[in-house]
């Protein structure tokens, strides 16, 4: 009997929570997964499904063992298309990018990418959290600013800029800062970020924004700028919009940071993948213009 008797079983099981549609989605009798189950249970003394006549689900003891279980069979099959694929990418691939970026271009990049290869499974999660990519299973990341995490390799694919902006109702109110120092005086909306970068005398500063209105999603906090709350520092893609309409205004131009970096973040021991190598070059190639080219038409 081999240590791995009963796991693609029990994954199959806990995915699809059914014996039947399980056993149909491993090509193996209905008969044949339940008892592989119950030799596994009976092998790691536990009980790992509750069972009814209408449904299955995890026991606790089954949900963890699961988790595991599902990131050693995705590391198994990732060794297995290493020697395997021949340059094919295949198998799962689990990308995670902050919302707005990931609707308006990382998702689009990742499905062309995906398309031409059959073999290959997507699964795209949009979330403002930053995810431990290892602890986590997930084979990329879109990430910008720093990256510290040693067990990662980041390698930059595009840029993005920021623009610090208000609407002019607001700026007819307290008048528009002409330094970094004055955003003190005024009130600052606040996105996912808790700093703001500028660059005066060719050095760095920040800004601690501070004010009435804070929210993790980008639009929601241009639309607070655009009724007039005060002055928020996005990425160009949400501002461009309504500067090209008049909306807002660009304010401290001359304290502009440089472009901030935008990585793709993956674990170093999954850079040798295929699937991994592919997603990160169509990234490199298609993100920056794509980004480019949207603020140009915004602006033209």
């Amino acid at each position: 009997m081999s240590a791995w008797d009963g796991i693609d079983e029990f994954i199959a099981v806990a995915t699809a929570r059914s014996f039947t549609r399980a056993a149909r989605a491993i090509g193996m009798s209905p008969t044949h997964v339940s008892r592989s189950i119950m030799a596994l249970e009976q092998r790691v003394q536990a009980q790992l499904f509750h069972r009814t006549t209408r449904t299955v689900r995890l026991t606790d003891t089954g949900q963890i063992f699961f988790e595991r279980c599902e990131r050693i069979a995705q590391e198994r099959d990732d060794a297995i298309a290493l020697i395997g694929e021949k340059g094919e990418p295949q198998g799962e691939l689990r990308v995670t990018c902050s919302t707005a970026m990931g609707e308006r271009f990382v998702a689009p990049i990742i499905r062309r990418f995906a398309m031409p290869h059959p073999k290959l499974n997507v699964t795209i999660d949009l979330s403002n959290r930053v995810v431990d990519l290892v602890a986590e299973g997930y084979d990329l990341a879109i990430r910008t600013g720093h990256v510290a995490d040693p067990r990662v390799i980041a390698t930059r694919v595009a840029s993005r800029t920021l623009h610090t902006c208000a609407a002019p109702a607001y700026l007819a109110r307290p008048g528009t800062p002409r330094t970094v120092g004055d955003l003190s005086a005024h009130e600052c909306i606040a996105g996912s970020s808790t700093t703001w970068h500028f660059a005066v005398g060719g050095k760095a500063a920040v800004h601690h924004p501070k004010g009435r209105f804070r929210c993790n999603s980008g639009d929601a906090v241009m639309e607070a700028c655009i009724s007039g709350l005060g002055i928020c520092q996005l990425p160009d893609f949400y501002i461009l919009p309504y500067l090209k309409h008049g909306m807002v205004e660009l304010i401290l131009e001359d304290c502009q940071p440089a472009d901030e970096p935008i990585w793709a973040v993956y674990p170093q021991r999954r850079h040798l993948l295929p699937k991994v190598q592919m997603a990160v070059e169509s990234l490199r190639h298609e993100l920056g213009p794509a980004m480019n080219i949207r603020a140009q038409g915004l602006v033209g």
